[in-house]
């Protein structure tokens, strides 16, 4: 997944070219730091190998009605592309089996498949839908996929502090076409570089999501992971809260655990 911090060399030197795809105008000083930022946090979330992980997912509509649904989680770092993480549906009855596989890239459309147990078959997503909710929640394909530096572009905006936390603000642009955001305003923690809220803007460039990351914890003296991550969705009301527990790093998890034909045997 993460890159050696000899992309950031290689990012900076093809920064013109990029820039000029989505951020015309942009001051340059102002793109060069964003990415630093970036390619930092980037590089102090490498090396982990693989991780599993226990998830609740809890789904809000508008009025405040809630249903549950459990499942877990792995995920395996791969030099010099994105992640492969595997996510299988555990609770309840009718979402059991239920496996989806996600194959990050770089620069090119993730691969992403849907295992439907009741239909017994697996569903490739189209590289064009991937601004689609996933399972019925407000995080799409593309928010649940590894965010890899080369994807966007970048913008510093400013210094800021955000709940007692001194901040990094950041503005971060899809090169993907499909994608469903125009951009992202992100706050990073200046101190783990872990990110702490999101602001996503859809294609009309409208404030549509927000995502923040609470109780964050350290794991093997380095990793930064969230306990709980809250998407609110402001337009439709509705809102979709991730509980993670469990977590392991380093499981001895191989490609062989991520593979398209064996979603059917997900356990």
């Amino acid at each position: 997944m993460k890159k050696m911090i000899s992309i950031f060399i290689f990012l900076l030197c093809t920064f013109n070219a990029m820039a000029g795809e989505n951020n015309a105008g942009m001051d340059k000083g102002a793109a060069q730091k964003g990415l630093a930022i970036a390619v930092e946090a980037d590089k102090r979330d490498t090396g982990w190998s693989d991780q599993v992980a226990s998830l609740k997912m809890i789904l809000r509509n508008r009025q405040g009605d809630k249903s549950l649904r459990e499942m877990h989680n792995k995920s395996l770092e791969v030099k010099g592309d994105g992640d492969k993480t595997l996510i299988v549906f555990d609770r309840p009855r009718d979402v059991k089996g239920t496996a989806f596989l996600s194959f990050t890239h770089a620069i090119k459309p993730d691969d992403q498949w849907l295992y439907l147990p009741a239909l017994k078959r697996v569903k490739r997503i189209s590289s064009s839908n991937k601004s689609g909710p996933f399972m019925g929640s407000e995080f799409a394909y593309e928010d649940i996929s590894s965010q890899e530096v080369e994807k966007y572009n970048y913008k510093f905006i400013k210094d800021d502090v955000y709940n007692g936390h001194p901040v990094f603000v950041i503005e971060r642009f899809p090169r993907y076409e499909n994608s469903g955001y125009t951009r992202m305003i992100t706050l990073l923690d200046k101190e783990t570089y872990s990110p702490l809220k999101i602001d996503f803007y859809d294609r009309k460039n409208a404030l549509l999501k927000t995502l923040t990351y609470h109780d964050y914890k350290q794991y093997k003296g380095k990793y930064w992971r969230a306990a709980r991550m809250e998407m609110v969705n402001h337009v439709t009301g509705k809102s979709t809260t991730l509980l993670w527990t469990n977590y392991k790093f380093g499981t001895g998890l191989s490609d062989r655990d991520f593979n398209k034909n064996s979603l059917k045997r997900a356990r």
